[in-house]
């Protein structure tokens, strides 16, 4: 369409030029003593085109001439900024093949010429940048040629570049997080978590950002900051599902075992969430925990109770490992002569008579309740079907002490034989 017009417009512009120009008698006389210069009107119009186009060239051409100079100049900047980029690439391709004394090298040859490029007249305004970025290849090359002065002489330069309003404010944020990886890997994790703390609000909670704090504060055995951080980074998906909660469960592992007395441990637990508390490994060392620091029997119950629901209800997300665990936290906190939980694991026992670890679980019950019978046929039952050793010995030790106390000193000693041999 718009090409059709423009061919319109050029018919239209040919006919009216046609119609000027053809009829046209008019004249021009131009007296010039002693002459006279006739001409027709046409000729006069394009003898002016004419001279108004020569004096337009002539114009563009010496105001081209004047450019020259400075043009050279551009030119030669031009040339140096390509060459400062140049070495800039060369740098960090060597970097990443770790070829790390050629990529310093490469990147002081480019920080000459940034200099110089700084320097000029007609200097870009990125070359603050560039200089940074220079500076920061240099001292990640030191870094990883173990060189602590040279890096830290270029961060400092940087920090002034920077300070003097060089470079955007996501260059600062680079260089406060290639400090703090510098200061994880030279074992200071107090000074990552500084570097760190120099980054504005909105970066605080950037993945990059909360990799490395996770990795400072597990360095600095800040194991609350470093859940809360592990938090964080599985609710931005930073980590696989599974990956996730394996780390939040080995940071609240640390957390319960670090518990010094019952309150602090309780206090601990209180801090969970609800995902957490009912994963059965953190339950279980809990529970076990409180038992060990002599803490209330009914809490560590309580802490249990979810995850021994959760055993009965999906049996097949159990394996042996973690029922025996069960068992030996339960049997532990037996001492407590909880009636409602002896009668529940005998309960359950009774509905499920195959499993060797509920029939453990019962007659022990059993035995703490004086019920001298029953308990040396379910211990019976269980202890030549039981998965672990020690729960093997424990129930013929029980048989044993069972066999003792009425007397029966044949089934004792058979039972204290098969104690010492599993």
């Amino acid at each position: 369409m718009r090409a059709a017009l423009w061919l319109l417009g050029l018919f239209a512009a040919a006919v009216a030029l046609a119609l000027f120009a053809g009829d046209n008698q008019g004249m021009v006389t131009v007296f010039w003593p002693p002459h006279r210069v006739d001409l027709s009107v046409n000729l006069a119009l394009l003898l002016l085109l004419l001279a108004f186009a020569l004096l337009y060239v002539a114009l563009r051409g010496f105001g081209a001439l004047l450019q020259l100079p400075r043009r050279a100049r551009h030119w030669r900047e031009r040339q140096r900024e390509r060459a400062t980029h140049a070495l800039l690439l060369d740098a960090m391709t060597q970097y990443n093949a770790g070829r790390f004394l050629r990529a310093r090298k490469a990147a002081e040859t480019g920080l000459a010429r940034a200099q110089a490029l700084a320097d000029g007249a007609d200097a870009p305004p990125h070359a603050a940048s560039l200089r940074v970025q220079l500076h920061m290849t240099v001292a990640e090359s030191a870094h990883a040629l173990q060189d602590r002065a040279t890096r830290e002489q270029h961060y400092a330069l940087v920090q002034a570049a920077l300070t003097a309003g060089g470079g955007a404010s996501e260059l600062r944020e680079g260089m406060l997080l290639r400090a703090a990886r510098w200061a994880l890997h030279d074992r200071d994790p107090s000074g990552a978590l500084e570097r760190l703390g120099e980054l504005p609000g909105g970066a605080h909670h950037r993945t990059a950002a909360l990799r490395i704090k996770l990795k400072a504060a597990r360095q600095a055995a800040r194991l609350t900051e470093a859940m809360e951080t592990a938090r964080l980074l599985a609710k931005h998906r930073a980590f696989s599902p599974d990956a996730a909660r394996s780390l939040v469960r080995g940071l609240a592992g640390d957390l319960i075992q670090g518990a010094h007395d019952p309150t602090q441990l309780q206090q601990v637990w209180a801090a969970f969430d609800a995902s957490e508390r009912a994963m059965p490994e953190l339950a279980l060392r809990a529970a076990r925990r409180m038992l060990d620091l002599g803490g209330d029997h009914v809490v560590a119950r309580q802490w249990l109770r979810p995850v021994w629901e959760q055993m009965l209800a999906v049996p097949e997300s159990f394996d042996d490992i973690d029922r025996v665990q069960m068992a030996r936290v339960l049997e532990a906190g037996m001492a407590g002569d909880d009636d409602e939980w002896l009668a529940r694991i005998e309960a359950v026992s009774q509905a499920n008579p195959r499993s060797a670890i509920l029939q453990y679980l019962a007659g022990m019950a059993c035995l703490h309740r004086g019920l001298w019978g029953r308990a040396q046929l379910l211990l019976t039952q269980a202890a030549r079907a039981l998965p672990d050793v020690a729960l093997r010995q424990h129930a013929w030790r029980a048989l044993a002490q069972l066999a003792e106390q009425r007397g029966d000193e044949a089934a004792a000693g058979e039972a204290w034989k098969r104690a010492a041999q599993d």
